[in-house]
């Protein structure tokens, strides 16, 4: 039970860091920057330059906004183009990370056998970090361009100097909300990873289950038995009146020797 809520909990939190990068993406404001309405000016005019991912924008106080939209693909800056690649590839990754999940989630009756749900859950909880770890790529990339132009001791004339909008902020915290529920999945099926106990037979027929050590067992350390009696350890009575038959004919030809002499 306590498995099947921590499934549960880990798809709502990652289904809803993919729709706040989903909708980051969409929205304005990715940076803005503010001219006028300081110095104490009895004539207040403000100004807000603004852009995202598609576009450049000015808005004047009378609120009208004219916009200019990126011209074609080869010709965008780069760091803007490096970001939609990095979202785009993020949002792929988690289409995949969504459906392994909801395949391989306890709850679900698709999929297959305990053990084969497992691991498709944990294929999803890998696709679903690596997504999220391709956002938060994408946000520090274009919040390095932005700050790198906010924090320059000196700028060029007709260089702005920006501060984030809302967007980046959205967009980090949903990528964060995504890598924590990968992380939830994968607590949840983390024995798929992990080594599997051996059972192996002793004389009196009698079991145990063998520790794991580094590929090591009882009888595989620095040392082990001898190939003539490698079988001895395992089979039980089988293998004991094999052993008995050989000691009796090896008696037999020693006797015949010492008759001869």
């Amino acid at each position: 039970m306590r498995k099947r809520l921590i499934q549960i909990f880990g798809f709502l939190i990652s289904s809803l860091g993919w729709l706040f990068v989903l909708c980051t993406m969409a929205m304005d404001f990715w940076r803005i920057s503010q001219l006028g309405g300081q110095g104490g000016s009895f004539i207040i005019k403000v100004a807000w330059y603004w852009s995202n991912l598609w576009k450049d924008c000015f808005t004047e106080s009378t609120a009208v906004t004219n916009c200019r939209d990126f011209p074609v693909l080869w010709s965008v800056t780069y760091y803007v183009q490096a970001t939609r690649g990095l979202l785009m590839c993020g949002l792929a990754l988690g289409f995949f990370g969504v459906t392994l999940c909801f395949v391989g989630m306890e709850c679900t009756y698709i999929g297959g056998g305990e053990k084969t749900k497992d691991k498709l859950l944990f294929s999803g909880a890998v696709f679903h970090f690596c997504g999220g770890v391709s956002d938060v790529a994408g946000y520090c990339l274009y919040i390095n361009r932005v700050a790198r132009t906010a924090l320059a001791p000196s700028i060029g004339p007709g260089v702005l100097r920006y501060d984030l909008g809302p967007p980046i902020f959205l967009g980090l915290v949903g990528a964060f909300f995504i890598m924590f529920g990968a992380l939830l999945y994968a607590v949840t099926v983390c024995r798929v990873i992990g080594p599997e106990s051996k059972v192996v037979e002793v004389y009196g027929g009698g079991t145990y289950m063998a520790p794991y050590s580094r590929g090591r067992s009882l009888y595989t350390g620095y040392y082990g038995p001898s190939r003539q009696y490698q079988s001895y350890y395992g089979s039980g009575r089988t293998n004991s009146s094999r052993i008995s038959k050989l000691s009796q004919t090896t008696l037999t030809k020693f006797s015949d020797r010492d008759a001869f002499v």
